[in-house]
């Protein structure tokens, strides 16, 4: 198997870059057939009352945040997502090949954020297709990338509240519990 920098390309870390490199693949593929299917079109119920396929376009970030700023945002935010994909690209690169959950959490997250920069860099503005809604209320319309950004901040979060340890001086490091914990647990009772 070729090797890059000491690294298998099917081992750590290269198999959370071709996680994200699925999800930016699964994200375009059905951004391409949302336009096809309900761009011209009224929206399609798929559970009646609560979740539907509606096509938008999306000018500014999350929930449409400076969308009508007059342009300079697409610029903006993609520095921002360009600069944010290098610190996790470095970030994953860094971790140890034991872990699973975090660098999983990354590679969704880095899919996420090259997915959507793709639409802005190359359209000017994120195409958005899934809209969940409740009589009066409805969230903001989505899109595969946003749901891989959204799942893989839950995971970090959910790491970081449950499943830290202490290292050997009993500051709070992100990891699973474990030998780590154990260990962690005994040297402070010593």
């Amino acid at each position: 198997m070729p090797k890059f920098a000491g690294h298998k390309l099917t081992g750590h870390p290269w198999r959370w870059y071709w996680l994200a490199l699925a999800v930016i693949a699964m994200d375009i593929a059905t951004k391409v057939w949302a336009v096809g299917e309900f761009r011209a079109g009224p929206p399609f119920q798929i559970i009646p009352g609560l979740l539907q396929f509606t096509y938008a376009e999306n000018y500014g970030a999350a929930f449409s945040f400076l969308a009508d700023a007059g342009g300079w945002q697409r610029w903006f935010f993609g520095v921002v997502a360009v600069g944010f994909s290098i610190m996790v690209i470095v970030w994953l690169w860094r971790l140890p090949a034991s872990k699973r959950w975090e660098p999983f959490a990354l590679g969704l997250i880095l899919g996420g954020a090259l997915g959507n920069l793709w639409d802005r860099m190359v359209l000017g503005y994120v195409r958005d297709f899934i809209s969940v809604y409740y009589n009066t209320w409805s969230f903001p319309v989505f899109n595969v990338a946003d749901m891989a950004i959204s799942v893989g901040a839950a995971m970090l979060v959910i790491e970081l509240l449950f499943f830290s340890d202490s290292d050997e001086n009993g500051e709070q490091v992100a990891g699973h519990p474990g030998k780590d914990a154990k260990k962690s647990a005994e040297t402070q009772k010593s």
